[in-house]
Formats: structure tokens, C-alpha cells, sequence
């Protein structure tokens, strides 16, 4: 079977591997910000509640296998702000991809599907 991407010119890898850092340690909300206004987005204490959080459960939990398991975890987490949706709205480029993106952290498998549900 091919590999769609090969033919829309998308190497999956190096999409979901830019921007993030090698070592945690150089990442701080100073950094967060520059890379969020290069995005169009200003970060406010909702934001940066959602990319510590991130960042948290990335130390404790390592990296997540599919970008749909760290999806399910941040809706449950933000259930009563509203889920996914309220994420969406703090992160229209998506609270996985973008969040991952914007807190340093390798972005998980899955979450660039350029065939489907990517928000790009």
C-alpha cells in the first residue's frame, strides 16, 4: 500500500518533530509566548495552565504513543471548562499539536494526519 503522504509531499515525521526542544530544561513561559505570537495567539493564565499541564504529564508519563490517548486525557482533565471544545478555543491549531508545539514537547504520533481530522 503507498503512502499518502509520499504523494502530497508531507514527510510525517518532520512535521511532527519541529519546534519541539531536546531538553526540557531550555523551555520557559517567556519562550511559550514568542513562539504563541509568531502563531497569532496571546497567552493568557488559561493558556498557560493547559501548557504546564502538558509539560507535567509529559515528566510523569512520558511520551503518549497516539496523540488520541493525550486528547482523551485533556478532556477529562478540562471536563468542566468544557473539554476538547474549550481547548479548541485556546488552541485553534489544535491542544494537542499546538499545545505540545508551544510547550516544548515532541508533538505525539497521529496528530498530523493531513488525509484526516487535522486541524493545519
Amino acid at each position: 500500500m503507498s503512502d499518502i503522504n509520499k504523494f502530497i509531499g508531507i514527510d510525517p515525521s518532520e512535521v511532527e518533530a519541529r519546534d519541539h526542544m531536546a531538553d526540557l530544561d531550555d523551555w520557559d513561559e517567556a519562550l511559550a509566548r514568542t513562539r504563541a505570537g509568531a502563531e497569532g495567539l496571546d497567552l493568557s493564565d488559561a493558556h498557560l495552565q493547559v501548557l504546564h499541564f502538558l509539560r507535567n504529564h509529559y515528566i510523569q508519563h512520558g511520551p503518549d504513543r497516539h496523540a488520541r490517548h493525550l486528547r482523551d486525557t485533556l478532556d477529562g482533565v478540562f471536563e468542566k471548562r468544557g473539554g476538547i471544545r474549550y481547548l479548541y478555543t485556546l488552541f485553534p491549531g489544535g491542544p494537542v499539536s499546538q499545545g505540545s508545539r508551544l510547550a516544548g514537547l515532541p508533538v505525539p504520533a497521529g496528530t498530523v494526519d493531513a488525509s484526516f481530522g487535522s486541524v493545519q
